[in-house]
């Protein structure tokens, strides 16, 4: 299993892109969120993703630096699936709230071609907390992150050769989401700027972490591999090696701070 990192940054980064990211295994792909706008299309494409591999997208939540890139997505996939290029469809999986407001993007901005496929080859599968369904061929369990801000989910995947993959969303991992995350082989976390900078950013205020919160409650929760994403951008030349710095002074495993189009080993 490879992830690629398309998008890093948080909703009002200009230095790169916003967070998210591309799985590949077994011949499958999933891409989770889109970013905020058309730029998803570049960082494919600078990543040698084609679109047409992608059959199955899940959208964490209604933010637009998550949303609006996956109406790029329909708008372009839906033109290859009208050109027979995408014979099996789309399917995209969120919780209700997403479902109906990426259809209601979609029919009021998207040409007839795109709408015509809407509902006929994007399949819009609604998941719910707790939930467990099946997703490049692995078992993928999906649970509401318990967000005061948006409705908002995450998942844990079961890899291949055993442990998971646990994705917390773009807030600090809840109470709701602790069973997830505990143990994991891979866990996703956001850290929206060094504890340092925690005055600048004010990062609590806008229900977001630090590096440092971050890797303690990692620790605590017997992760094996950290990987940090949604973060400012004031450093994002030397943010690896910052964080990274921050980091070990709490976390003893991997520790994971990529760059846009960076792609990792699972």
């Amino acid at each position: 299993m490879l992830i690629t990192m398309l998008g890093t940054g948080n909703a009002v980064v200009t230095k790169c892109y916003n967070t998210c990211f591309v799985l590949t295994g077994g011949g499958k792909r999933l891409l989770v969120d889109g970013g905020g706008g058309s730029g998803i299309l570049t960082q494919l494409e600078r990543a040698h993703i084609d679109p047409r591999t992608i059959h199955e997208i899940f959208v964490t939540h209604k933010h637009i630096d998550h949303l609006l890139g996956v109406i790029w997505m329909i708008r372009v996939q839906g033109y290859l699936i009208g050109a027979g290029l995408i014979p099996e469809g789309v399917t995209i999986y969120a919780h209700d709230e997403v479902i109906a407001l990426l259809r209601s993007l979609a029919r009021t901005l998207l040409g007839p071609v795109e709408v015509a496929q809407l509902e006929e080859r994007f399949h819009f599968v609604e998941v719910t907390d707790g939930e467990t369904r099946e997703i490049m061929g692995r078992p993928v369990t999906f649970f509401d992150i318990a967000s005061t801000k948006a409705k908002q989910f995450g998942f844990s995947m079961e890899l291949e050769g055993g442990g998971k993959l646990t994705c917390c969303g773009d807030e600090p991992l809840s109470e709701a989401g602790l069973p997830y995350a505990a143990g994991a082989k891979w866990l996703l976390h956001e850290a929206f700027c060094l504890e340092a900078e925690q005055e600048v950013f004010r990062p609590y205020e806008k229900h977001h972490s630090t590096v440092a919160h971050a890797c303690k409650l990692a620790e605590a929760l017997g992760v094996q591999n950290l990987l940090l994403y949604h973060t400012e951008d004031t450093h994002y030349e030397e943010r690896r090696a910052l964080y990274t710095a921050e980091g070990r002074q709490y976390f003893t495993g991997g520790l994971y701070v990529p760059e846009d189009l960076e792609t990792i080993r699972l």
